[in-house]
Formats: C-alpha cells, sequence, structure tokens
C-alpha cells in the first residue's frame, strides 16, 4: 500500500498484491475442488492492482474512497473428482475492478464489482470448461469490540457458459492478537458453490513503525487499510467432448 499524493484530510493510493495460491487439498479418501469439478493444482501467482482515492469529511468522523484496478489469476488444473480426464490444461484469467467505501468509528460500508476481461471461458481439460464469473457485491462491517470485527455480505454472479445467475451471503469474524496479527474465521453460501468455510491469520508488516499502540481513531487507520474483494472467481462446467458450446449434466 503506497500513498502517492497525500494531505491530512485525503490520499490518492496504489494498492497492489502477489499472491502465490496453493493446490486444492488432497484429502487421502476424497478429493475436493475449489471450482467444483476440475482439481486446481500445483502453486501459480496472481496479482492485484487498485489506484484509489480516499477522504475524510469535515469533521473527520467519516471517511469516503472509490478505487478501481485490474487481477490476474493463473490456474494449473490436474484431475477431475468426477470423471478421468486427459490433456489437463494450465489457463489464466483476468479482470477489471470498481469498488466504493464508507467507513465510521464503529461501522464500514464496502461496494465491489468484479468483471472478467478477454477470453473468459477457458478448455480446462478433455471434459470440463472454467469460467471467470461476473461478481457484484456490498459488505457492512461492524465493532463489536476493540479487537473482535464482524462483517455480513450479499454478492450476486453470473456467467452464462456455466448457467450461473444467482445470488450469495457471506459472514466473517475476526479477531485482533496484537502486534498486527489477526485471526478470522469466514462462511458463505450460495447454489454454485454451496457452503464454504475458512480460516485466516494476517500479519501487517507497519513499515513506518507508527500506530503500534492502536491509538489512531479506526477513521484514521482506514486512510491506508488494503482493499478487500480481489480474488478472480472461477467455476467450471461439464461439455461435450466434441463441441465447446454444447453443455452435458454436471458430474
Amino acid at each position: 500500500f503506497v500513498p502517492i499524493s497525500r494531505n491530512e484530510t485525503s490520499s490518492w493510493f496504489f494498492d497492489s498484491q502477489l499472491n502465490a495460491n496453493l493446490g486444492d487439498f488432497d484429502t487421502g479418501w476424497r478429493d475436493k475442488s475449489s471450482i467444483i469439478n476440475t482439481d486446481v493444482a500445483g502453486t501459480t501467482l496472481s496479482s492485484s492492482s487498485r489506484l484509489g482515492y480516499r477522504w475524510l469529511n469535515e469533521d473527520n468522523s467519516k471517511l469516503y474512497g472509490f478505487n478501481f484496478g485490474y487481477d490476474t489469476r493463473n490456474m494449473n488444473t490436474g484431475d477431475a473428482d468426477n470423471a478421468t480426464v486427459t490433456n489437463k490444461k494450465d489457463v489464466s484469467f483476468q479482470q477489471v475492478a470498481l469498488g466504493m467505501e464508507t467507513v465510521s468509528e464503529t461501522w464500514n460500508f464496502n461496494g465491489y464489482a468484479l468483471i472478467p476481461t478477454g477470453d473468459v471461458e477457458k478448455q480446462l481439460n478433455d471434459t470440463y470448461q472454467g469460467g471467470a464469473m461476473n461478481t457484484y457485491g456490498v459488505d457492512i462491517g461492524f465493532d463489536l469490540s476493540d479487537k473482535l470485527t464482524s462483517s455480513v455480505g450479499y454478492y450476486y454472479q453470473h456467467r452464462d457458459q456455466e448457467e450461473i445467475d444467482g445470488s450469495g451471503i457471506k459472514g466473517r469474524l475476526a479477531y485482533d492478537l496484537g502486534n498486527d496479527l489477526l485471526v478470522g474465521a469466514n462462511v458463505s453460501y450460495d447454489e454454485a458453490f454451496d457452503t464454504r468455510v475458512s480460516t485466516d491469520f494476517k500479519y501487517r508488516f507497519s513499515l513506518d513503525g507508527k500506530d503500534k499502540n492502536g491509538t489512531q481513531s479506526n477513521v484514521i487507520k482506514a486512510l491506508s487499510k488494503p482493499l478487500n474483494n480481489r480474488n478472480i472467481r472461477v467455476h467450471d462446467r461439464h461439455v461435450s467432448p466434441h463441441s465447446d458450446e454444447q453443455n452435458c449434466p454436471k458430474g
């Protein structure tokens, strides 16, 4: 996160991430694909870049902001859960992203749009294709205490080729362990991916050494807070071996 032009009440910023993405888990008795059928294999890199502007209101009680950017995702593919596949391919996806936000001392609001670009549908192997989904959503967060935060969200996702056209809900709880270390739990549900549960640990390096004691207000902290909702979401579908356009029942 790099401020480009900053004063006491506003800031232009550049927020960039480079991620190393691991493959899907092999439980030994049943594989579970993160994109439904085809296993994501190996370790790949993804990137996310945002340019944004944030500003405070007159009494510094609220922050407003907007951002836009570009994301990439490389994906190695392996076996499938419900079929024997050949010609396994490595593919890549891209998307543009738009966002807006409002932050107060006790709550925050974030709206976002993730729009795939280029070739959004890729052949993964001889049996399945994968498509990047259009996703539009809103998240509302609440500070339950000085260390415990929560958020709830709604999103709409769409991709014609995968016959996905519906809504989902998600929630998150996060606890500040101190010294810039956070632990969180996430849950989401929609018809395309069913119920997903995950946990995470996050450590943020404070390069300037400021705010180690948490003395700044939540609104001031938000001026340099990294953005969320940056992943390219991919879902696969079963296709005819003779045509990329003909749908078959999902495995």
